[in-house]
Formats: C-alpha cells, sequence, structure tokens
C-alpha cells in the first residue's frame, strides 16, 4: 500500500526551510553494531535479572531466549522497513505509510514516547540504589534510605534535563565510550561467575529449577517473565533514526541489527545463568541490585564491589540521557507538526535546544518515579520496566502488521525483505505479550496513564485547531517526526 492515503496537499511548514542539507552519512558498520549493542544495553540487565528469577526461580534464562526470539523477529520488521523506507522517523512513520491515520500516528508516537520517559524513569531509580551501594551508605541511613534514593533519582533527572538545556549533542563517539563502560560491567559480571564455577562456588543445579509465586502454572510464569524480560531487549528500534546517517543503511543494517541483538542476547543468557549459580534465588530476587550481589558473593576476596557500583552507574546514566533527549524531541516534533499543543514547541534561544519539551518529559518522569515509589512501592523497578515493555510491545505488534500491509507498496530502492511468516509470528507473539494473560495490573495503570495524558493533549490540540486555527489535526510531514 502506498501513501495514497494522504492525497491531499500538504501544507509547507513554515519552521522548516525547505533547502536543508542532507544529513552526513558519518556512521560506519562497526560504529553502527556498537551503537546498536550500547542502545539494547543497560539497566534492564543490570535491574530486572533478580525480578525474572523471581517470576520463574532459576530457569529465568528460558524468558530471555523467549524475549530474544520475539525481539529478533520484530528487528527483522525494522530492517524491512528502514532499508525500504530510510527516514529516521521509525515505527510513527511505518505504520502511517500502512494506515493513514493521524490519530493512530499520533497513538504509537506517544507510545513510543511514553516508553523512554519510563525507561528513564526506571534507569534514574536504578542509579539511585547504585550509589546508595557505591558509598555504603543503605546501613547509616536505615529506614531513610529510600527517600534518600528517590531524591537521588529526582536529583538526577533535573541534572539530565539542565544537561539537554545547555544543548548536548551526543556523538556515536561518546556512545562507543559509554558501551565499553557496559560491557566492562557485564564482562565483570561473566568473569566472576565462571572464576565461582572454578572455585566449586556455584550451583549450577538451580538453572533448571523452576519456582513460581502464588501458585501460578509454570506456562503463565514464563509468559509474564517473558514480558518483563523484554526490557532487557528493546534499544535497538531507536537505531532506526540513524538511518540517514549510515553509510549504505540497506547494506550494513540488516548485519549491524542482527549482529548486535546476537551479541546482547547471549551476554544476557550468560549473565542470567551465572547469577542464579553464584547466588541463590531468594537472595538475588530481593536485592535492588542484582549483578552486583553476584560480584560479591562470586569473588568475596576481592574487592570489586563497590568498582561495580559505579560502573553500573555510568552504565545506566546513558540510558537516562539517551531516553529523556529522545521523549523531548518527540514532544518538540509533535507540536511542530500541530497534532500537540504549540507551548511543547518553545526553543530556548540562546542554546537552541527544546526547552519545553524538557521540562515536560521530566515533569512526567518525576511523577512516574513518585508513584511508583509510593503508590506501587513494591513493585518499584518491575512496574516501570514492564511498563515500557508493555508499550513498545503494542509497537512493535503494528510494526510487524504493517510489514505485511506494505508489501503491495512498491519502491524503487533495494531492500532488505525478511520471511512473511515472521511478521505474522511477530504480530501474534507481541500482542500476546500485551494481553492480561502476560502483564500485570500495574502495567496498565502506569501506561494507560501516559497514554491518557497523551489523548486528553491530543483532544486540546484539536479543539485549538478546529476553533482558533480552522484546520484539521493532522501529521503534516510524518517522515520528518524525530
Amino acid at each position: 500500500m502506498s501513501e495514497s492515503h494522504d492525497t491531499a496537499p500538504v501544507a509547507t511548514d513554515p519552521d522548516v526551510p525547505d533547502d536543508q542539507p542532507a544529513l552526513k552519512k558519518a556512521i560506519t558498520p562497526k560504529l553502527l553494531l556498537l551503537f546498536i549493542v550500547g542502545d539494547i544495553l543497560g539497566t534492564g540487565v543490570y535491574s530486572l535479572t533478580g525480578k525474572v528469577a523471581g517470576e520463574v526461580g532459576g530457569a529465568g534464562w528460558v524468558p530471555i531466549i523467549i524475549a530474544f526470539a520475539v525481539a529478533m523477529v520484530s528487528a527483522l520488521s525494522y530492517v524491512e522497513m528502514v532499508t525500504k523506507y530510510p527516514q529516521a522517523a521509525g515505527a510513527a512513520l511505518y505504520v502511517h505509510k500502512a494506515f493513514g491515520i493521524h490519530f493512530l500516528t499520533f497513538m504509537v508516537t506517544f507510545a513510543v514516547l511514553s516508553s523512554g520517559v519510563t525507561s528513564a524513569a526506571t534507569s534514574a531509580i536504578f542509579l539511585s540504589e547504585n550509589v546508595l551501594k557505591a558509598f555504603a551508605l543503605e546501613e547509616p541511613l536505615g529506614a531513610a534510605a529510600s527517600p534518600v534514593a528517590t531524591g537521588i533519582a529526582l536529583f538526577f533527572l533535573a541534572l539530565v534535563a539542565l544537561i539537554n538545556l545547555r544543548g548536548v549533542a551526543e556523538s556515536v563517539k561518546a556512545n562507543v565510550v559509554l558501551t565499553l563502560i557496559e560491557l566492562s560491567g557485564l564482562s565483570l559480571v561473566i568473569v566472576v561467575g565462571f572464576y565461582a564455577l572454578g572455585r566449586g562456588q556455584a550451583d549450577l543445579s538451580r538453572v533448571v529449577l523452576f519456582e513460581t509465586q502464588d501458585d501460578k502454572s509454570v506456562f503463565m510464569a514464563v509468559i509474564g517473565a517473558t514480558a518483563l524480560a523484554f526490557f532487557s531487549m528493546v534499544g535497538f528500534e531507536d537505531s532506526v533514526n540513524m538511518a540517514e546517517e549510515t553509510v549504505d543503511p540497506v547494506k550494513n543494517f540488516p548485519r549491524a541489527l542482527i549482529a548486535g541483538l546476537s551479541i546482547t542476547g547471549v551476554i544476557y543468557v550468560l549473565i542470567s545463568i551465572l547469577a542464579v549459580a553464584v547466588v541463590p534465588i531468594g537472595q538475588l530476587t530481593d536485592s535492588t541490585t542484582p549483578l552486583l550481589e553476584v560480584v560479591k558473593v562470586g569473588a568475596p576476596s576481592i574487592p570489586i564491589d563497590t568498582i561495580f557500583a559505579f560502573i553500573s552507574i555510568f552504565a545506566v546514566a546513558n540510558t537516562v540521557l539517551i531516553n529523556m533527549m529522545m521523549a523531548s524531541r518527540l514532544l518538540y516534533g509533535m507540536a511542530k507538526q500541530g497534532v500537540l499543543p504549540g507551548f511543547l514547541r518553545g526553543v530556548l534561544r540562546s542554546r537552541r535546544t527544546p526547552w519545553a519539551g524538557i521540562l515536560f518529559s521530566t515533569a512526567l518522569a518525576f511523577a512516574l518515579v513518585l508513584s511508583v515509589r509510593y503508590v506501587l512501592a513494591e513493585e518499584t523497578i518491575a512496574a516501570l520496566g514492564g511498563t515500557t515493555a508493555l508499550l513498545l510491545l503494542a509497537v512493535f505488534g503494528l510494526v510487524n502488521v504493517s510489514v505485511l500491509v506494505l508489501r503491495s507498496d512498491r519502491v524503487e530502492v533495494r531492500h532488505f525483505r525478511t520471511p512473511t511468516a515472521l511478521p505474522v509470528i511477530g504480530a501474534l507473539t507481541s500482542l500476546a505479550l500485551v494481553s492480561p494473560l502476560a502483564q500485570p495490573v500495574q502495567n496498565y495503570v502506569i501506561g494507560g496513564g501516559l497514554l491518557a495524558i497523551g489523548l486528553l493533549l491530543f483532544v486540546i490540540t484539536w479543539f485549538y485547531n478546529s476553533a482558533v486555527k480552522a484546520r484539521r489535526t493532522r501529521f503534516r510531514h510524518p517522515d520528518d517526526l524525530r
């Protein structure tokens, strides 16, 4: 299906120059691979290893493998779309080309935005807990540790907002440095795990042990854990925004995306096995910093636990920064397209940064941290991580359907084509993992609340556009949405 849905003349946006230069194609295959690996690595594996084990017991590697398979199928759909339509708009563009429904495009875009905010809030909470660990503040603070951790999370989000307001132009080389820090932390866990195995201090029998909560069946527990583990696999979808800056994306994207996801999948499975073998399941589940427990238990005579806590802080800090940058730019982009209130188009003249989008997305992240800390205190990390996975699984389901719909749209450029059966499987599995079978109620509450905010903003904009501007509320240039 082509873009026949949008045959009406499209008004030129006066704020977007027609003679903008093309983006420089500076991302080589190696840099693209490191970008993808760095984007996938991060908070998920650092924070949710214990939560996944808490759902299914020692066999936490099973939902990790299933989540990897679901992610790989969807990744191949993204590869087809990004090589077929090498613009930077991602899922919103693919869904818009397939269905041409502006409201659906808006909800997909806001879902991606919301997933970024929930991911940033998750990372900020986990970072704050690692700060307490790094400075050994948990015991001295006692009951005050949780409020202090919340304060640190909010302070860090505010600090990221200030950095974004100043104008952060993160290069791919900076991402490479942060990726190497992330890899060093995970490599340390793997080395310590094998060290403990070699010394006979690990119990591999635990890795085949299924233990479920609340009398759940093994099947239901694995489905729920898979939806949670999926949070560790997301991130690859951000790489499509680099398509216009990648050297020969048709050739390099398929290789880099498949290789990057495979590398991280192997790392995650190894860590899920070694973590359970080294640390008793109950201890791993109860810890807010599970991989730090692996380092402490696996090599108690080597003082590396403090170093690892600092590595964890650096590893997740970039997750917060990237997600909040993405969220603020999406808010600005949607406001500029005329589907969100105009105040979100505000740009700081001196720094040329979207101050309104930065402040609004930071306020959302603040609200999430506070509500999860004090309203859903028992499900702190899992609630936000699960909500991120919920929102992205819904988007992935639509992207897989879009691949099938757009098969009739012939383009002049050569592009990757995934086997037809895979988008079908991807759509069914993604949407199944969005269902109540896999998702707890609190994920729907948080995700629904965020989408309701988006819907409210859309309705306000619709009334304003109709009553004051006398024009329709629609995306004018969806292929330029960033």
